[in-house]
């Protein structure tokens, strides 16, 4: 992509896409837990990506047999192949359910309907759908779960916290400037770590069943104050300029992302980022009984640890 001190963009999807690479983790040994059955794994879909990776490290540190699903795990799993699927499904009572690339692209409802129908066929009993606050796509395969005939759970995220440490943006950051089609918009950025635990109470605990959980962080900002908090934490100065949608979708373009990509991107960031989902909710406090991470602390960490140091 170009450099950021002129017309950044960056291809990181907004909201549900969970696609991050990680390393892969395939362990199925463990004890059982609600909504599992004797050693039934734990399917997790898009499991080595942001929230994936994160739900499946949990629900092994608590002794769960876990199946990731995923091109490159053991028993592979892919959206666009559903000869994949039948494996994949095979033995398993519980389902985090995360959809690659988005849930507001083309097709995704009819992929979310097949996949069910062949996880209640398969003996499903607990679907957990991690979806995007404020799409009225993903509400639509948030529709599809309910209607599945397994207990169901929806964890509605607001934008990644971990999209500017675990995605393009670490190097506009490195290089000290972000430009997206988002002017003074504030969104209340929600850590990872706060979804995944929401994720896997949903998927072990009793009391979930049933609930949609808007899960945020405690408090709004723009991504020019998240610039600004990075900035004073990391002690150097990243700016922030919104850019127009056609220069967004013209940089992408000149960058070599493929048209369709730039499309969902430039739609998404154009379509979410009107305000509808500026305010906190408070779904990560009803679901864990405690507060949401602050992106603050989530920034002090990250600088810590010089993912953005050049």
């Amino acid at each position: 992509m170009t450099n950021t001190t002129n017309t950044t963009a960056a291809t990181t999807t907004v909201n549900a896409t969970d696609t991050t690479a990680a390393t892969d983790t395939s362990a199925e040994t463990g004890s059982t837990a609600a909504g599992t059955s004797g050693g039934a794994p734990i399917l997790v879909l898009a499991g080595t990506g942001k929230t994936g990776r994160r739900v499946a490290e949990r629900l092994t540190a608590l002794g769960l047999p876990v199946r990731i699903g995923a091109r490159s795990a053991e028993t592979p799993f892919d959206w666009t192949d559903r000869g994949t699927w039948p494996a994949a499904l095979d033995g398993v009572r519980a389902v985090y359910l995360a959809y690659a690339p988005d849930l507001a692209v083309p097709g995704a409802p009819e992929a979310v309907t097949a996949f069910c129908e062949a996880a209640v066929a398969a003996g499903v009993r607990r679907i957990v759908l991690l979806s995007g606050r404020g799409e009225k796509e993903a509400e639509e395969c948030e529709d599809v779960v309910r209607a599945s005939g397994a207990d169901w759970t929806v964890v509605r995220a607001a934008w990644f916290a971990q999209n500017f440490t675990e995605s393009d943006f670490v190097g506009y950051i490195r290089a000290g400037h972000l430009a997206l089609p988002v002017g003074e918009v504030p969104e209340p950025f929600v850590d990872a770590d706060d979804i995944a635990d929401v994720a896997v109470a949903a998927l072990t605990e009793d009391g979930h069943a049933g609930e949609v959980y808007e899960v945020t962080g405690p408090r709004a900002l723009t991504f020019a104050e998240a610039m600004g908090e990075i900035s004073e934490l990391t002690g150097r100065p990243v700016g922030y300029s919104a850019l127009a949608p056609d220069d967004f979708a013209a940089a992408l373009a000149a960058d070599g992302v493929p048209a369709e990509v730039g499309d969902l991107l430039t739609y998404l960031f154009t379509t979410l980022f009107d305000g509808r989902n500026a305010r906190p909710a408070d779904g990560v406090r009803r679901a864990l009984g405690r507060e949401p991470r602050d992106f603050r602390d989530f920034v002090r960490e990250a600088a810590a640890t010089g993912v953005w140091n050049t």
